[in-house]
């Protein structure tokens, strides 16, 4: 492989990573099992399909599983969304995507705890890559 065909990959590599962009912030604050927000609140399912309208978003289709991590604090006006990630044999590509998706499009099924902390949102909560 040359040298000057060496930094053009290099380049084009770093061009494809410094890509992560800022979106507007969803909520100041969120509901979590935990200060990291690593504990699933709850299982759901969803309801109907959703389509994520930007990368923020997930993706969920119909009987479809959902791990819920956090829950969006709404602010007076604005919509509920929470925060997971998707669970199905069908759809494993998606598996372990977390993403925001609105509540009204699942079913909470099952609480796997009660006691939850309020945590202020980071702006990496909202950055799409």
């Amino acid at each position: 492989m040359s040298f000057p065909l060496l930094i053009l990959l290099c380049v084009g590599l770093l061009h494809q990573t410094a890509r992560a962009v800022l979106m507007d912030k969803l909520a100041d604050n969120k509901i979590c099992g935990d200060a990291e927000c690593s504990y699933v609140l709850s299982m759901a399912t969803a309801l109907d399909d959703f389509t994520a309208p930007d990368c923020r978003f997930i993706n969920i289709k119909k009987g479809q599983m959902v791990y819920v991590y956090s829950k969006l604090v709404p602010e007076e006006g604005a919509g509920v969304f929470w925060s997971g990630s998707v669970y199905s044999e069908r759809y494993v590509d998606q598996m372990g995507i977390i993403g925001y998706f609105p509540a009204t499009m699942v079913d909470e099924t099952q609480k796997f705890t009660e006691d939850t902390t309020r945590i202020p949102t980071a702006n990496m909560d909202f950055y799409c890559d």
